[in-house]
């Protein structure tokens, strides 16, 4: 707005009095001189956004568009890019309140909170996590669980069924074992649900010779890595379809696990980097020297 009132009357007054009528500085004055009525960005810049934003469909705020942009060479600050997703109208989905599925109001025996919210272990196979959420679909709910390396936060094992027996968190584990085959004594945490504190989960628990561990009564925080997974995972995929029936949703919650978060999504607690090219650096680390 400025540049145009400077124009007019820049060849008519000095310097001095133009700064004095418009109420600016000499230098806000050279600035609006220089800046001139250039565009907010360029052409390539819109379209490399809106390219990173669709890629990652649609789920990634100024914080992770500022990290996949920057690896691609485009360095902005993160006020810069909150200010292009608004003015390109690229939007992600709200969040929605989160309901729980833990059915603790049980008489089987629970495991001691051995993690203690330490969700950050230095190395892969040393703490998994699990737990359980729901899916809607027109056909009814479908159930998933989840069993995560806290490492990584990578997806190592999951199952979905139309039911919450203890068959669906046994399946999940079941995978995980056969993905990793990790050496004895892993600490596997989850909430205190009668899936996780059955005699067919237990009995698996040690027969793979893993330590069980649980979240305290009432207390969603103990897990808190697989609660935002969950949210995650609806706010950027399930809440944003409207599954046909459970083989649809099947199909699609399988695709996001496998191909986008596992692969591609960017985390915050792990430098920003997807939990696969976490564990491709961690592979890449020298083993430490025995004294």
């Amino acid at each position: 707005m400025m540049l145009p009132i400077v124009s007019q009357l820049d060849r008519a007054h000095s310097k001095s009095t133009l700064c004095r009528v418009l109420g600016v500085s000499r230098s806000g004055l050279h600035h609006a001189r220089q800046r001139g009525d250039r565009p907010v960005c360029d052409l390539r810049t819109e379209t490399l956004f809106k390219a990173v934003f669709a890629e990652n469909q649609q789920t990634y705020g100024s914080r992770r568009m500022r990290s996949e942009l920057a690896k691609r060479g485009l360095a902005l600050g993160r006020y810069k890019v909150r200010k292009l997703l608004n003015a390109f109208n690229l939007k992600t989905c709200w969040k929605r309140k989160f309901v729980h599925t833990t059915d603790s109001k049980h008489t089987l025996p629970v495991a001691e909170n051995l993690l203690n919210r330490k969700f950050n272990p230095k190395a892969l196979n040393q703490a998994w996590a699990s737990d359980i959420t729901y899916i809607r679909t027109r056909s009814g709910w479908l159930y998933l669980a989840v069993v995560m390396d806290l490492c990584s936060r990578r997806v190592i094992g999951w199952a979905m069924e139309p039911h919450m027996r203890a068959e669906l968190v046994c399946r999940a584990l079941i995978m995980a074992q056969g993905q990793r085959n990790p050496a004895a004594g892993v600490l596997l945490h989850s909430d205190r649900g009668s899936q996780y504190a059955s005699a067919e989960y237990q009995a698996l628990l040690k027969k793979h010779k893993m330590v069980c561990s649980m979240s305290r009564k009432g207390n969603c925080w103990d897990n808190a890595p697989m609660e935002r997974f969950f949210l995650n995972l609806k706010m950027e995929r399930a809440w944003r379809k409207d599954y046909a029936n459970h083989e649809e949703a099947r199909r699609d919650v399988a695709d996001y696990l496998m191909k986008f978060y596992n692969q591609k999504r960017l985390h915050s607690a792990l430098g920003e980097m997807s939990p696969a090219e976490f564990e491709r650096q961690c592979q890449l680390k020298p083993a430490p020297v025995q004294a």
